[in-house]
């Protein structure tokens, strides 16, 4: 599995946004664009991204860029496991 499509079914059941996720995308916008995406969730979403992969994420990497759509959160993701 790609690290967009982990990264879409991260945020489908952290999200819980059920068959919305299934039109997500690498272009998907994600702070403002999505209800259930509030700051809790970036945490939430943040855990959820660092149990799946195995590393740790310092606060000073995270940026509003970083969520700006799916596939910036997933190309963040690939460039820390890289």
């Amino acid at each position: 599995m790609s690290d967009l499509e982990n990264v879409i079914q991260i945020l489908a059941a952290t999200l819980q946004l059920g068959e919305r996720a299934e039109v997500m995308n690498s272009s998907t916008p994600l702070l403002g664009s999505i209800a259930e995406f509030d700051s809790m969730a970036v945490v939430t979403v943040l855990t959820a991204v660092e149990e799946q992969y195995g590393f740790e994420i310092e606060d000073d990497e995270i940026s509003a860029d970083v969520f700006e759509t799916v596939g910036s959160l997933a190309s963040f993701i690939a460039a820390k496991n890289a």
